[in-house]
């Protein structure tokens, strides 16, 4: 399954939350609102936490996979920073 498209929304406010993040699978799938958070040891991200009806969450089921969509989603969210900075700065 490759991941064809994320997008970052940032939080502007003060506390952990830095950001929601749009992640799109092979152009047929979409997850909204993972969380990018700030944490004791770097941030992380948080999937979204909406019970399905069968009272199960949403969730990476290998952590490899766990592991490659923090990975992508840590370097879109640098590269929207690094834009967002670059931006201000003019």
């Amino acid at each position: 399954m490759d991941i064809s498209e994320v997008r970052v929304r940032r939080v502007d406010q003060a506390g952990k939350l830095k950001a929601y993040v749009t992640v799109t699978f092979d152009n047929q799938f979409v997850v909204h609102n993972i969380k990018v958070i700030e944490g004791r040891e770097g941030d992380f991200i948080a999937m979204p936490s909406r019970q399905l009806a069968n009272g199960e969450f949403a969730h990476p089921i290998s952590s490899e996979f766990r592991d490659h969509l923090q990975q992508v989603v840590m370097e879109a969210y640098a590269a929207n920073v690094d834009e967002e900075d670059q931006e201000s700065e003019q």
